[in-house]
């Protein structure tokens, strides 16, 4: 037997509770793992709470992120008894997520540990972390150098980012709803806060040139006025849509500016990808710098965390102990 975090119900109607599962409960898999520590994530609670239809199957186990050992195991590149991680490819909304004691999944969504980090550690970097990293990747890609907004700073791809943005040597312009953390993050490397109302408004469709490229977390009118602040040739990341899925913008930026618009997914990421953006965030994410973002709970709290994280009352990460 083991403990889950339990989503029941269907589509009109979600439930979610601790539940004591039976390990033949578990869906198939070429790969189980003990889970030791997974995390809080957005998306986990808008599926907890019923607030978003991302659960697709019931029952469903909640939890997009797991770091674990493995217990058993048919896949030629993880045997038993070795550190893993598992972050997207549909936990927690098609297949039986992290937020448990057990777990079994494909082999192939698996990472190996990484040496840089503790499995707690993984878990305060999760799919949040990885995004992050993977909208880093995406600005190097376009050649940005220089001024880069992150907005949603305080969240927990944000907050990330910030801290690897300003490793690696950029001058970061933080937006963020909640100047009263703004000592946060400037402790992360942010050179200048602004208010997210410049940026939550409409605006020009071509705005004067700030920012060399951008890392947005929250779309709708936002990104729009993200764009139309970017300098010549620039780069926008987008990963977000706590701000509404809809984009209000001119083309104006992609036809006078040169202005690229790069999307960028975690769940479904290419396995080479993965493991590069989890290679640079051992060289470029200071550990040090997880302990200040990361708020630890047990699986009996997660319920309760989520109305908080929605609420915008969570700073950073929250990492779930599966023991507790």
């Amino acid at each position: 037997m083991f403990k889950a975090v339990l989503i029941e119900g269907s589509d009109e109607e979600v439930r979610a509770r601790l539940a004591e599962l039976d390990e033949g409960d578990l869906p198939e898999g070429s790969v189980g793992v003990d889970v030791g520590f997974s995390s809080l994530n957005y998306k986990d609670a808008l599926a907890v709470t019923g607030r978003a239809p991302i659960a697709r199957a019931f029952p469903m186990v909640a939890g997009v992120d797991l770091a674990g050992v493995v217990s058993v195991s048919d896949h030629p590149d993880h045997g038993a008894g070795a550190a893993v991680i598992a972050t997207g490819y549909g936990l927690g909304e098609r297949h039986w997520g992290g937020l448990a004691q057990r777990a079994r999944v494909d082999g192939d969504w698996l990472v190996p540990l990484p040496e840089a980090f503790t499995p707690r550690q993984a878990m305060a970097i999760g799919t949040a972390g990885l995004t992050a990293m993977l909208c880093v990747l995406a600005l190097e890609d376009g050649g940005v150098e220089g001024e880069i907004l992150v907005t949603g700073a305080n969240g927990g791809v944000g907050s990330l980012a910030v801290a690897i943005l300003a490793k690696l040597g950029h001058r970061v312009i933080a937006s963020t709803g909640r100047p009263q953390l703004a000592d946060g993050l400037r402790a992360l490397g942010a050179a200048e806060i602004i208010d997210r109302a410049e940026l939550s408004e409409p605006g020009k469709p071509l705005g004067k040139a700030r920012w060399a490229g951008a890392v947005d977390t929250v779309g709708g009118q936002t990104l729009a006025n993200a764009c139309a602040s970017t300098r010549y040739g620039g780069t926008v990341v987008a990963c977000g849509n706590v701000g509404g899925m809809d984009v209000p913008a001119s083309v104006a930026p992609f036809i006078l500016r040169a202005v690229t618009l790069a999307g960028v997914d975690s769940v479904q990421t290419p396995h080479r990808r993965r493991m590069e953006a989890w290679r640079r965030l051992g060289e470029d994410l200071d550990r040090s710098v997880l302990d200040s973002l990361t708020t630890e709970i047990g699986l009996t709290e997660v319920l309760d965390k989520a109305g908080d994280l929605l609420h915008g009352q969570v700073r950073g990460r929250i990492v779930v102990d599966t023991s507790r």
